[in-house]
C-alpha cells in the first residue's frame, strides 16, 4: 500500500481557527465570491500602482474586511448553519463599507479640520469603532475585543483614577477623532501593515497551496524521514515546518496538514496526546520560520524601521533549534516506545517529487532572494505572487505536452522567462499573465486552472479576514497608549524590577506574553506587548530586535499553553482526545520556545545582533543544541535508553545551567552534560553486551 502525500481536506468543521462561519449557497455565494474577488482584486492594484494616499488606502482595506466578515461570520453560533445572509447583516456589510468610504470623499476637508471634528466626523467615527468591535467579536472572540474597550474605557475615565495611573483627561471627540481618523488608532500602523504586506503573502500563500505545495511538502517530508524510527511522527515535523514557509496561521497549519499526519501517527503506534501536541508544536513553530513568519515579520520591520531582512537573519537560528526540538523530541518518543517507521516502499520519492513539481519552489526561491536582496517586501510579494500565477497557467499548458523531456524544456523555459521579467520589472509580468489568460481559453483544461486562480483569490481575501480585523481593533488600544501615555508607566514598573534582576523583567515579560494570548491571536498580542513590554526591555540593555522577538516568542507559545490553547484545541479535535492533556504535551515538546529567548536576551549570538564573530556563533548554537538534548532526555525519560528519575533531573540541571549565562554556568554544564551521556552511553553499551551474551 502506498502512502499518498495528499493535500488534506479542508472541510473540517469540528473546530475554527476564527469563530463560526456561514455555509453561504446560491446568490449569497456569488455575492461573497464576487466581493472576495474585488477585494483581492483592490489589493492587487494598490501592490502594482498605488493609486490611492495611505490612509484611503487603509480605509478601503478596512472596508472589504468588515464587508466579507459581516456576510462570512453569523453575529450567534447558531446562525451558522444558514446558507443565506440575514438582511441586518447584509445592512450592516453595505454601511460599514460606507463609512470607511468617508476616509476617501472627504479626505481634503478631514486633513483641514484635524483634531477637530464635525459632528458628521463623530458619528462616522463613532459607528465605524462599533462596527471593528462588533466584526472582532465575531471573528475573534470576546477576550480581544473586552481588553480594548477596557483601554477606551480607560481614555475616557483615566483621569477619575488614582494620580499613579490617571492621565490629564481627553474629550470623547479627542477619542474618536484619534481612532477613527487619524494614523495612531484603527488605520494606523499594523492595518497599514495589513494591507500592503500581509495581505499579499497571505494571498501568496494562498496561490501556492492552490498549485498543489502541500503536497509537495507531504511528499518531500514522507520520502526523507518516513521511513525513519519514528517517521510518522517526524513527518508531521517537517511537513509543518515546511508549510510554514509560506502560512502566515499556526492553527490554520494544524487543520490542514494535521488532517494527514495526526491519524498516520496514531496507525504508527503514538498516543492521540502525544500525536496532536507533536502536530500542534510544529505548525506553531511556522509563525518563526522564514520568509513569511506568520506576517509578524512585516508589523516588526515597519515597527523598528529595519529591513526586513534584519528580522530574518535574527530569527533563523531561534526557528531551527525549535524545529530540532521537536525532531529530537519525537526521536527520543520513538526510541521509549520503540517504534518503528514506514515502509520505505510505501513512502513516496522525494527527489521524484521535486524533480516532477520542481517548479513550484521558484517562487519561494523568488521571493526570498528579492527579500535579502534589498527590494521592498511589497514589491517582492507581488514578483512572487506574479510568479505564482504564471506557473499555475503554465502548468495547463505543461499538461498538454505528452513528452517528458519536452515538458522538462518547457519548464525550464518558463523559469527562465520569468526570471528574466522580474528584473524588468512588474509590468512586463502583468502582461504574461494576461497573455496566459488568453492562452488559457484555448488550451484545453485551461478554464479549471482559470477556475483554481479564482478559488486562490477568494480563498486570500478570506484567509485575509482574521489578521486584518485583527490589526484594526488593536489599533484602538495603541491609539490609547499613544494619547495617554499609559505604556510608559508599565515599562516603569519593568524598569524597577529590572534594576534589581534581568532575569525578573524577562519571566514578568513573558507572564504578560502568556496571559494576554489566552484567546488573543498572536498578531495583535505582538503588537499589543511589544508597544507596552519591549521598550523597557531595550532600557534594560536587551537589544532592540531581541526584545521584540522575546515578546513575539511568547505571544506565539501562548497559543500552545493551557487553559486556552488554540493550537491544541484545534489538533485535539482531529486526534479525538483531551485538549488540556494535548496543550500540556505540547509545551513538553516545545520546550526550546520558552528557552531559547532567555538565551538569546544573555548571548546575543543566537539572534546574530551586535556583528558576533563566526565563533561566538558557533559556540552559543552548540551550547543551544547540548541544551535541547538534555531537555528532551529530561522531559521524555529516555535517551540511549530508560532514564532513572535522579537522571532526568541530571539532565535538566545540566540544561539549565548552559542557558543561564553566568560565570562558570557553562562549564558546570557541559561537565555535568559530558558525565551524563558517558554514563548513559557505557550503562547502554553494557546492556547491549549482556544481551549479547
Amino acid at each position: 500500500m502506498h502512502v499518498e502525500a495528499s493535500a488534506p481536506d479542508h472541510g473540517l468543521e469540528k473546530v475554527s481557527e476564527h469563530g463560526m462561519t456561514r455555509r453561504l449557497g446560491g446568490r449569497w455565494a456569488r455575492v461573497f465570491a464576487a466581493l472576495a474577488l474585488a477585494f483581492s482584486a483592490y489589493q492587487l492594484i494598490v501592490a502594482a500602482f498605488h493609486p490611492f494616499s495611505s490612509l484611503v488606502t487603509r480605509s478601503f482595506h478596512v472596508g472589504f474586511l468588515l464587508a466579507l466578515t459581516f456576510l462570512l461570520y453569523p453575529s450567534f453560533r447558531h446562525e451558522a448553519k444558514l446558507s443565506r445572509v440575514p438582511a441586518r447583516d447584509a445592512i450592516l456589510a453595505a454601511g460599514a463599507f460606507s463609512l470607511c468610504a468617508y476616509q476617501w470623499l472627504f479626505e481634503g476637508e478631514l486633513i483641514q479640520r484635524a483634531g477637530d471634528p464635525t459632528l458628521p466626523d463623530l458619528m462616522v467615527g463613532t459607528a465605524l469603532i462599533i462596527l471593528v468591535f462588533e466584526a472582532a467579536r465575531r471573528i475573534l472572540g470576546l477576550a480581544l475585543p473586552i481588553l480594548c474597550a477596557a483601554f477606551i474605557l480607560y481614555g475616557l475615565f483615566g483621569h477619575l483614577l488614582p494620580a499613579a495611573i490617571a492621565h490629564r483627561g481627553y474629550t470623547f471627540a479627542q477619542i474618536v477623532d484619534q481612532l477613527a481618523f487619524g494614523t495612531e488608532g484603527i488605520f494606523g500602523i499594523p492595518t497599514l501593515v495589513s494591507a500592503t504586506y500581509i495581505f499579499l503573502f497571505i494571498l501568496f500563500g494562498a496561490f501556492l497551496e492552490h498549485a498543489g505545495m502541500i503536497h509537495l511538502f507531504n511528499s518531500i517530508a514522507l520520502g526523507f524521514v518516513g521511513h525513519t524510527r519514528g517517521g510518522a511522527a517526524k513527518v508531521s515535523v517537517l511537513s509543518s515546518g515546511l508549510m510554514g514557509t509560506i502560512s502566515g496561521s499556526g492553527v490554520a497549519n494544524v487543520l490542514t496538514t494535521g488532517q494527514f499526519t495526526i491519524p498516520l501517527m496514531k496507525k504508527f503506534g503514538y498516543s492521540g496526546v502525544f500525536a496532536g501536541a507533536v502536530e500542534a508544536t510544529s505548525s506553531m513553530g511556522g509563525q518563526i520560520m522564514p520568509p513569511v513568519m506568520g506576517a509578524v515579520a512585516f508589523i516588526m520591520a515597519e515597527n523598528l524601521n529595519v529591513p526586513y531582512a534584519e528580522i530574518v537573519k535574527a530569527a533563523v537560528i531561534p526557528a531551527c533549534l525549535y524545529y530540532a526540538t521537536a525532531f529530537w523530541m519525537v526521536h527520543l518518543e520513538a526510541g521509549k516506545k520503540r517504534l518503528l517507521g514506514l515502509p520505505k516502499e510505501q513512502c513516496p520519492n522525494p527527489w521524484r517529487a521535486l524533480r516532477e513539481q520542481w517548479h513550484l519552489v521558484l517562487p519561494l526561491a523568488a521571493l526570498v532572494w528579492m527579500l535579502f536582496a534589498g527590494y521592498t517586501p511589497m514589491y517582492a510579494g507581488m514578483t512572487g505572487l506574479s510568479l505564482t500565477a504564471i506557473l499555475i497557467l503554465a502548468a495547463a499548458v505543461a499538461a498538454r505536452i505528452s513528452s517528458v523531456a519536452f515538458r522538462y524544456v518547457f519548464w525550464l523555459a518558463v523559469g527562465l522567462a520569468a526570471s528574466t521579467l522580474v528584473k524588468w520589472g512588474i509590468y512586463p509580468v502583468l502582461a504574461v499573465i494576461v497573455a496566459l489568460v488568453a492562452l488559457a481559453f484555448s488550451v484545453k483544461g485551461g478554464r479549471h486552472t482559470l477556475h483554481r486562480l479564482k478559488h486562490a483569490l477568494v480563498d486570500g481575501a478570506r484567509q485575509a479576514l482574521p489578521v486584518g480585523v485583527a490589526c484594526a481593533i488593536v489599533g484602538t488600544l495603541i491609539g490609547i497608549l499613544t494619547l495617554t501615555g499609559a505604556a510608559s508607566s508599565f515599562a516603569g514598573y519593568i524598569l524597577q524590577i529590572g534594576e534589581k534582576s534581568l532575569f525578573l523583567s524577562l519571566l514578568l515579560t513573558m507572564l504578560v506574553c502568556l496571559i494576554l494570548g489566552m484567546g488573543i491571536p498572536t498578531i495583535p498580542n505582538y503588537i499589543i506587548t511589544s508597544a507596552i513590554a519591549a521598550p523597557a526591555l531595550l532600557k534594560l540593555g536587551v537589544p532592540l530586535i531581541v526584545s521584540h522577538m522575546f515578546v513575539f516568542y511568547f505571544g506565539i507559545m501562548a497559543d500552545l499553553t493551557p487553559p486556552v490553547a488554540l493550537a491544541a484545541f484545534a489538533a485535539a479535535s482531529i486526534s479525538k482526545e483531551s485538549p488540556l492533556k494535548t496543550g500540556l504535551k505540547a509545551v513538553q515538546i516545545a520546550i526550546a520556545g520558552f528557552v531559547v529567548p532567555y538565551m538569546a536576551v544573555y548571548d546575543h549570538a543566537l539572534m546574530l545582533q551586535g556583528d558576533p564573530s563566526p565563533f561566538a556563533v558557533a559556540y552559543v548554537v552548540f551550547k543551544a543544541l547540548v541544551a535541547i538534548v538534555l531537555w528532551g532526555a529530561a522531559a521524555i525519560g529516555h535517551l540511549f535508553g530508560a532514564l532513572a528519575g535522579w537522571r532526568r533531573l541530571w539532565a535538566a540541571i545540566a540544561a539549565s545551567l548552559l542557558v543561564v549565562a553566568l560565570p562558570v554556568t557553562d562549564e558546570l554544564g557541559f561537565a555535568l552534560a559530558a558525565a551524563l551521556l558517558a554514563s548513559e552511553a557505557w550503562r547502554a553499551r553494557r546492556q547491549r553486551s549482556g544481551m549479547a551474551s
